[in-house]
């Protein structure tokens, strides 16, 4: 058995974490730039705020009630996240986190010792306990199973947040399928789900007696794999350890158009700054890496512009100043003037877990003396929340750094953000 613990609309629950006045309110989380919804607390939905609207477009609306707005608070959401996914640990160690705010758990024999739905409860119940937050729990003898159980619980009030569909009750499986549309199923979405309208299937039951034959022939092997799931036959297995990444991308719009060169070797060297500190975190040397630029698509009277470079290394890094030297050398390859540059990035592929590589007799690149010692060192210090040094090339003063204008405090990262509870 599996299960699938997920957070309710995690985001506008945790900003509602740290402030009682907030409970049972509208709440809504804005995206980078406080461009558009990219979340809403129940009330917020009653009220008819949908995912995606475009801030600007709601924000002089005339709602029956105050809409609380704020931007995203993305330290905050990771520092809660790792919260709810430890409390999960703690009752259920073999797990795999599928997401920010979900995580799939081994459930088998559990219902030895107790009921799996009563099992849900006392997770549920501790993981309130322990960090404050909500969850909804879906079981089933699948991973696919166990998320439609998952989209139930929280589509029915009467589940409690909690619900197994287990290989005894068949009936109670097949009636959930029966109304679950079925671009609701985990790893359809509208696109498939569109097509295999087309075709007369409209909910996850008959999806699930469709021949897997037909549905490989006509979409792939992966929704077949999904048509095996419903009907109950495991097929995707619990990673337990998540697989390597293949590339790490780090990239932003910025909040004020970019029109200087300087101020764009500013933002490429904090995105590739925060790119090496992820390499190093995946415990792997690149030795590809590659920057882009570009111009908005939507800008009236301006023509789009956008490229990009890179440069593949002789020796494999991880080393921060290496791949600064290659963005920015990149940069003076696609730097155009006289543009207005919405969006930049940096990339790093072609990964090897060690920065060993076969030299040439007459190469004279060379390992830097140090490297290692010198970036655990500067990661160190900027994880402990004491103290953050950085590249003088990144600057100080960006008027180009991401709008936040409605961000909350760091609630759990930032000493001088903790709330302080007084006794009246």
């Amino acid at each position: 058995m599996f299960g699938l613990a997920d957070v309710n609309s995690f985001y506008a629950s945790c900003e509602a974490l740290f402030r009682p006045d907030l409970r049972g309110q509208a709440v809504v989380v804005l995206s980078n730039n406080d461009g558009c919804v990219i979340a809403r607390s129940a009330r917020s939905k009653m009220l008819g705020i949908k995912m995606g609207v475009p801030w600007f477009q709601i924000k002089n609306a005339d709602f029956p009630e105050r809409v609380h707005v704020f931007s995203s608070n993305y330290g905050l959401y990771h520092s809660l996240s790792q919260r709810v996914m430890s409390a999960l640990e703690e009752m259920t160690p073999k797990v795999e986190q599928y997401s920010i705010d979900e995580m799939f758990l081994e459930l088998t024999g559990i219902n030895g010792c107790e009921d799996f739905e009563h099992f849900g409860r006392r997770l549920r119940q501790h993981v309130l306990a322990t960090t404050g937050l909500t969850i909804g729990v879906g079981m089933g003898p699948t991973k696919t199973l166990a998320k439609s159980a998952q989209w139930a619980s929280k589509e029915w009030k009467q589940f409690r947040g909690v619900l197994a569909l287990t290989p005894d009750n068949l009936k109670r499986t097949a009636t959930l399928l029966s109304r679950q549309p079925v671009e609701e199923i985990w790893g359809v979405g509208r696109r498939i789900g569109k097509k295999l309208n087309t075709m007369g299937i409209r909910t996850a039951l008959e999806l699930a007696r469709t021949h897997p034959a037909f549905i490989r022939k006509n979409f792939s092997v992966v929704l077949e794999r999904t048509v095996r799931e419903l009907n109950g036959e495991s097929c995707i297995p619990l990673e337990e350890l998540p697989p390597a990444k293949q590339q790490i991308v780090c990239s932003r719009s910025f909040g004020e158009r970019i029109t200087a060169k300087s101020a764009m070797q500013q933002a490429l060297c904090q995105y590739a700054t925060r790119a090496a500190e992820k390499l190093r975190g995946e415990r792997q040397f690149c030795q590809h890496i590659s920057v882009f630029i570009r111009t908005s698509p939507h800008a009236a009277g301006e023509v789009f512009y956008g490229n990009s470079a890179g440069e593949k290394l002789t020796l494999p890094t991880q080393d921060t100043r290496d791949i600064i030297a290659v963005a920015m050398r990149a940069l003076d390859h696609i730097w155009l003037e006289g543009r207005r540059y919405m969006k930049a990035g940096v990339m790093l592929d072609d990964f090897t877990p060690h920065g060993v590589s076969q030299l040439n007799l007459f190469d004279e690149d060379r390992p830097r003396p140090k490297s290692a010692q010198l970036m655990k060192v500067m990661d160190g210090i900027n994880q402990s929340g004491l103290g953050n040094i950085w590249f003088a090339g990144q600057g100080v003063a960006t008027d180009w750094q991401m709008k936040r204008e409605m961000l909350s405090p760091a609630w759990t990262t930032r000493w001088s953000d903790i709330p302080v509870a007084r006794v009246l």
